[in-house]
């Protein structure tokens, strides 16, 4: 591993506790990259950053040791109702998943409310306490709930056990009294119609980003889990780069963050190079950064907003030194606000950018889908005549319904309005660009922003605005494109792409 120290002499810093965590790291030994043709890098170089005695902290949200996962046991057989048909309080207790197990195990239909399933499991528990069997072999017990209630609405239910559904506020109405037949015995079923709203809530210990929080799920979706669906590392005699990428909106607060440790994030993922978006840096502060930069990733590019100072900022960091590099799109109306750095290597463009958001009231949506994403659009085509291009950062757009979890309720906020999907489409994926995560992740729900209003990191209730999109002729070169959900400190969650040289 890599030893890389980070330092900040900027301002009055807080010393922050660094926690090391169990990591698995690639192989140190790995060929670096052929990035440079000026620059050749020895893959066991240690980097050591100097750091003053009050260095800063960066959090890296605590990842439980074993993450509590529930399971239900699918193979009971039927003689052992009695183990699982406790008291009433108990059965309310069971989440409706549960309640639809535990009837398939005894070999009941396991389709309606929970209410319902409550009922005929009660049904069968009385039975059992009769001495009345609750399964005959080879015959099929037919459950029929007739269900007619009036104003009442409610989400489609989640087959997965870790999908979250929410349906709408309490409502009860009185529903007829039904017969429940089974075995042969008829048991009068009082039910009602019980609508909750089910709050998203994570048990403690459980990791956020592995329960799929989505509003409207469909088939098939499944959460992001990158220890599950990370592929294995490379080869040793495999060469690649290891690019990364992070909104860190604000770059001077995260560094001041207690708890947070640039030393654990550099050591943990051996990034070749780290994009940055909203540093909300001004140029008189940039020195003052660099110097913290030190041995190891000795090239830095950084451009600022000096339309409005403190705000937006875009960065490259590299271990490698680029042939050129160039800042903005060359167009005067859009390079106010420091929102793109390019650099060249030997086999790629790669691009910083932070696409503008759309605002509230969406007062720059007309800009931004008329003037700035075809302008980028056609900048990264100008590109890709010489040499494959890496667009990454914060493009503000959650591309479809899978990327966004209440998509219904954000028909017209900026980032998910048809407008700024369809430019999306237009200028970079119908435009030969390929978005790597989905393309790796057809189906699955993985997030990269959470506002911090409404704590929606603690429920993943997020947005996918983050990307690393390529050239189609480097797509199939791409071995890994990846999310980082456990890495705190900013609204966004870092990402990354691994890529094959």
């Amino acid at each position: 591993m890599r030893n890389l120290w980070f330092c900040s002499n900027f301002g009055n810093l807080k010393v922050g506790t660094l926690v090391f965590l169990k990591l698995r790291v690639m192989e140190p030994s790995r060929p670096i990259s052929n990035l440079s043709a000026s620059t050749s890098c020895n893959s066991t170089m240690k980097y050591v950053y100097k750091r003053s005695k009050k260095s800063p902290g960066i959090s890296i949200i605590q990842r439980s040791e074993e993450a509590v996962v529930k399971e239900n046991d699918m193979e009971r057989k039927s003689g052992e109702f009695q183990s699982f048909a406790h008291d009433a309080a108990e059965l309310e207790a069971m989440t409706v998943q549960e309640l639809r197990t535990r009837l398939r195990s005894i070999g009941l239909p396991a389709k309606g409310r929970k209410s319902e399933l409550l009922s005929a499991l009660k049904c069968c528990k009385d039975n059992q306490i009769n001495g009345e069997s609750s399964h005959v072999a080879g015959q099929q017990v037919n459950i029929s709930l007739k269900r007619k209630a009036k104003n009442s609405s409610r989400e489609d239910d989640v087959q997965n056990a870790t999908s979250l559904s929410e349906v709408s506020e309490v409502q009860r109405s009185k529903r007829r009294v039904e017969k429940l037949s089974a075995d042969n015995n008829v048991c009068e079923v009082s039910t009602e119609v019980l609508t909750t709203k089910q709050k998203l809530s994570i048990e403690p210990g459980v990791e956020p980003w592995t329960v799929l929080a989505h509003k409207k799920p469909q088939k098939g979706w499944v959460p992001y889990i990158p220890r599950m669906m990370r592929p294995p590392p490379l080869s040793g005699d495999t060469k690649y780069t290891k690019l990364m990428s992070w909104n860190v909106n604000g770059l001077r607060a995260l560094l001041k963050l207690e708890g947070f440790s640039a030393l654990e994030l550099a050591q943990r993922e051996e990034f070749d190079v780290l994009c940055l978006q909203e540093t909300k840096l001004q140029e008189k502060d940039v020195e003052a950064i660099k110097q913290c930069l030190l041995d190891g990733y000795d090239n830095s590019f950084w451009t600022c907003s000096v339309s409005k100072l403190g705000y937006s900022g875009t960065a490259i960091i590299s271990r490698v030194k680029p042939l050129s590099v160039r800042y903005g799109l060359g167009i005067r109306d859009h390079d106010g606000e420091g929102r793109l750095v390019t650099v060249e290597f030997d086999k790629f463009y790669l691009l910083s950018a932070y696409v503008p958001n759309s605002g509230d009231g969406l007062k720059r949506l007309s800009y931004r889908i008329t003037q700035w994403d075809p302008s980028l659009g056609r900048y990264m085509k100008e590109l890709e005549k010489s040499k494959p291009v890496v667009l990454t950062g914060d493009l503000n757009c959650a591309h479809q319904e899978i990327d966004i979890y209440n998509p219904a309720g954000n028909k017209r906020s900026a980032g998910f309005t048809i407008e700024e999907r369809e430019s999306f489409e237009t200028n970079f994926l119908s435009n030969g660009f390929v978005d790597t995560f989905r393309k790796q992740h057809p189906g699955v729900v993985g997030y990269t922003y959470w506002g911090y209003r409404h704590g929606g990191r603690k429920t993943n209730k997020g947005w996918r605005l983050d990307y690393f999109l390529v050239s189609e002729s480097i797509a199939d070169k791409v071995h890994d494109s990846y999310i980082l959900p456990d890495v705190g400190g900013s609204d966004h969650s870092p990402i990354g792409l691994i890529l094959k040289l």
